[in-house]
């Protein structure tokens, strides 16, 4: 068994995919390397096939029809062999040395068979217009270098969750939630994070940074405009996130927690993208959503609404609008994302 799957989805990327591969292929025999093509028009398949050509023991593409960031994630899942499961765009990329640390972290386990269901490493804000590269940790909220459970002690910041970038599930977790991402749909890596969240009962946090996540792109999906015209995709992701919460059987105070704070922060970086539209038919959409999660849950709407960050994308009037966007702008440039 391979200790690690890397999942690579790929759609038109010949521009950026090979120095993604470039930065997997130090993993060695450990490591599993599954290059999703995802329908691409370009060269990206003729390339994946290269390297699978050039590397037969670690490198598999799968080509298949065209159906978005899910679809890519979902062949992985299906097609994994690794005892752990890492998804890598193709236009990010590893650090070395970090991912060496994690490679023996994962040993390490797999010898004791004592094996945590969710490790979750750093990520660097890779901003291709910014000279501060911003590194995202979860120091303060995690205890380092060793096996925890939800009901540690753990106090997640508004700008510490764990995002995909973050985490690296057990493979096994991932097929025991049952966790598929819709297809044909963007911001589907937020699902995949959340959804097996239940299924996790151990979590360790190996405090090195680890995942490079490129950021500069007009046509990326996280681009600020783009998610303004893509809006209505984030909105389905938000309900899709809020029932799952729902369905949920919690069983810690932590994991509730977690999970209530990540959906807090989505609740409020959707809304925050439609107020900066300033479009009123988006204003329209962003009391709609937050009608959907008091409908759905009235106690996890009071309790989301009343956070600093639900008062904060729902101040009122012109002027409320104005300090939001405004609060927004001081956080773009100090941490250096969009």
């Amino acid at each position: 068994m391979k200790l690690l799957t890397i999942t690579v989805p790929c759609y038109n990327s010949q521009e950026y995919m090979r120095k993604c591969i470039d930065s997997l292929l130090p993993g060695g025999e450990d490591v599993e390397i599954i290059i999703v093509d995802d329908g691409s028009t370009d060269a990206t398949a003729q390339i994946a096939d290269e390297y699978a050509q050039k590397y037969p023991d670690m490198i598999r593409v799968i080509h298949q029809k065209n159906g978005g960031h899910g679809a890519g994630l979902n062949t992985g899942i299906r097609n994994a062999t690794g005892l752990y499961f890492k998804v890598v765009d193709s236009d990010d990329w590893l650090e070395s040395s970090a991912y060496e640390k994690l490679l023996k972290l994962i040993r390490k386990m797999n010898n004791k068979e004592q094996t945590a269901d969710l490790i979750v490493c750093n990520y660097v804000y890779e901003n291709q217009n910014s000279i501060h590269k911003k590194v995202m940790n979860c120091r303060r909220a995690m205890p380092r270098n060793r096996m925890i459970t939800w009901e540690n002690k753990m106090h997640f910041r508004y700008t510490q969750y764990i995002l995909m970038h973050s985490a690296i599930f057990k493979t096994q977790v991932l097929r025991d939630s049952g966790v598929v991402m819709p297809e044909h749909q963007f911001y589907v890596d937020n699902v995949f994070v959340y959804a097996p969240l239940p299924y996790v009962k151990t979590l360790y946090y190996l405090d090195v940074d680890l995942y490079r996540y490129y950021i500069g792109r007009s046509d990326q999906s996280v681009n600020e405009q783009t998610m303004i015209r893509r809006i209505d995709q984030q909105i389905n992701v938000n309900k899709i996130i809020i029932d799952t919460y729902n369905k949920t059987q919690m069983t810690s105070v932590g994991l509730e927690k977690y999970m209530r704070h990540y959906l807090t922060i989505l609740m409020g970086i959707t809304s925050l993208f439609l107020v900066l539209s300033e479009n009123e038919a988006d204003a329209i959409k962003k009391r709609e959503l937050w009608g959907y999660l008091k409908k759905e849950n009235p106690v996890l709407f009071n309790k989301t609404r009343w956070t600093f960050i639900g008062l904060g994308v729902n101040l009122p009037g012109r002027a409320g609008r104005r300090i939001t966007i405004f609060g927004y702008r001081i956080l773009q440039k100090l941490i250096g994302f969009n």
